[in-house]
């Protein structure tokens, strides 16, 4: 057979994975915090003494996901931003202690705090991750300063019948162009940074862990002050309905898409954080 040898699709994604992480500030570091877990990759940038704050990506994003807004964060804050254990990214799970539950996911984040030496922080999550960053606080919060959810998914409702069907082919069977189809319907054909959306279709070869998932739960009632902002233009859940069920907390930002959120926020981010 002639022509180049196929480049295996774990180099693909490390690939990408890179030239997402060259649009980071100078300045960012790369740990790797070991955890019962697995040992978690994440990006470190800002003043080794400011308030911290640890930022969680959606389901098969990555840490890297966040560069659109790491600098302006970064002013005043020390952020961390991990890539979860069991998503695509440079996180290594251990293969005798996955994470299956709620409580395994609480426990990874106090292990991962530990290891960061952080007793406390402001908290932000997008889509899976606000999920996580929810429920984390719900079990107690005693390490979460501030919550902030960016159109968290089965917090205060469930997925829209209509986002089910057009994500199923993807869910089933993912492929790279299965991905791009999909978010390109998602975000309304929206102009996407091109490295970017490169990492989440190659993310379709990732060998990932099975997410740990759930309803929405009975109570939303949480002990820590939280913020919710709400894509205006994303298709995931029925914006007014989450609006509604966050009641105060809730604002719905205009012009966003779901699954491109942090990008079409860029550095407003750090502002409505603020």
């Amino acid at each position: 057979m002639s022509g180049s040898p196929r480049v295996p699709r774990s180099q693909e994604f490390f690939d990408a994975y890179d030239k997402v992480m060259a649009k980071w500030p100078d300045g960012t570091e790369h740990l790797d915090v070991v955890t019962p877990h697995g040992t978690t990759h994440v990006h470190a940038l800002g003043p080794r003494d400011a308030p911290p704050l640890l930022l969680l990506p959606g389901g098969g994003a990555t840490g890297a996901t966040w560069f659109a807004n790491v600098a302006a964060l970064a002013g005043e804050r020390r952020v961390y931003a991990p890539d979860l254990i069991g998503e695509p990214g440079r996180s290594v799970r251990a293969a005798d202690r996955p994470i299956r539950a709620v409580a395994d996911l609480a426990d990874w984040l106090d292990a991962l705090l530990d290891g960061l030496g952080v007793p406390e922080t402001e908290l932000c999550g997008h889509s899976y991750g606000a999920w996580i960053a929810f429920r984390y606080a719900l079990r107690g919060g005693r390490r979460v300063r501030r919550l902030t959810l960016l159109d968290p998914t089965r917090c205060y409702a469930g997925f829209a019948p209509g986002y089910l069907l057009r994500a199923l082919p993807m869910l089933l069977r993912p492929t790279p162009a299965r991905i791009g189809r999909f978010l390109a319907w998602e975000t309304g054909g929206a102009a996407l940074d091109a490295d970017w959306l490169a990492l989440q279709e190659a993310a379709a070869g990732f060998p990932g862990a099975r997410p740990v998932t759930g309803p929405a739960p009975k109570s939303a009632d949480l002990s820590v002050p939280v913020r919710v902002l709400l894509a205006g233009d994303g298709r995931v859940h029925d914006v007014a309905r989450v609006a509604a069920r966050a009641g105060a907390a809730a604002t719905v930002v205009p012009g966003v898409s779901h699954h491109a959120m942090p990008l079409q926020l860029g550095p407003r981010l750090a502002e409505l954080l603020a």
